[in-house]
C-alpha cells in the first residue's frame, strides 16, 4: 500500500469515527426529550452504519484486492434510527406530552450503551491518528534516506 493509500484510508477511519461522536452526542443531548421536531412521539436513538469503500465487492473488486490495487478505508453507510430498541414508558399523568392513560414515551437511549459507542470512536479515533503519525513518519525517513 502506497504512503497516499495508507493516508487516505486513515483519514476515512477519521471521518466515519467523527461521525459516530457526533451521532452518540446528539443521542445523549436527546436523552429526555419526549417529542421531536415534528411531533411525531419521542426521539429514537440514532446509529451510524460504517461500509467498506469498496462497496459491495463484485468480482473485480475482490481481484484486485488480492493483488494489493483494492480501495482502502471506509465510509459512513447511512445514519438510521433504531427502531429494535424499544422506548421506555413512564407513568407521569401531569406531563404535557402524557397519552390518554397518564404514561410519557421516553426516548430508546441508554446511557451505558452511548458512553460504550463513544469510547469505542474515541480509542478507534486515536488508532487512526496512530496510524497517521506512523505513515508520516515512514514518510519523513523516506526523505532522509533519498537525501544522503
Amino acid at each position: 500500500m502506497g504512503l497516499f493509500r495508507a493516508i487516505a484510508a486513515t483519514a476515512s477511519g477519521l471521518a466515519v469515527q467523527r461521525v459516530r461522536m457526533d451521532v452518540v452526542s446528539g443521542n445523549v443531548a436527546n436523552i429526555d426529550s419526549t417529542s421531536t421536531a415534528d411531533g411525531q412521539g419521542a426521539y429514537r436513538r440514532h446509529i451510524v452504519r460504517v461500509s467498506s469503500a469498496s462497496g459491495g465487492l463484485p468480482f473485480a473488486d475482490v481481484a484486485r484486492q488480492f493483488t494489493g490495487q483494492a480501495d482502502a478505508g471506509v465510509v459512513t453507510g447511512q445514519v438510521s434510527l433504531d427502531t429494535t430498541t424499544p422506548t421506555r414508558q413512564l407513568y407521569q399523568p401531569a406531563h404535557p406530552d402524557a397519552d390518554e392513560n397518564g404514561y410519557v414515551e421516553l426516548p430508546n437511549v441508554d446511557l451505558v450503551t452511548e458512553m460504550t459507542d463513544l469510547t469505542t470512536a474515541n480509542r478507534s479515533y486515536q488508532a487512526n491518528v496512530t496510524v497517521l503519525n506512523a505513515v508520516k513518519q515512514m514518510a519523513l525517513k523516506a526523505l532522509d534516506i533519498g537525501s544522503r
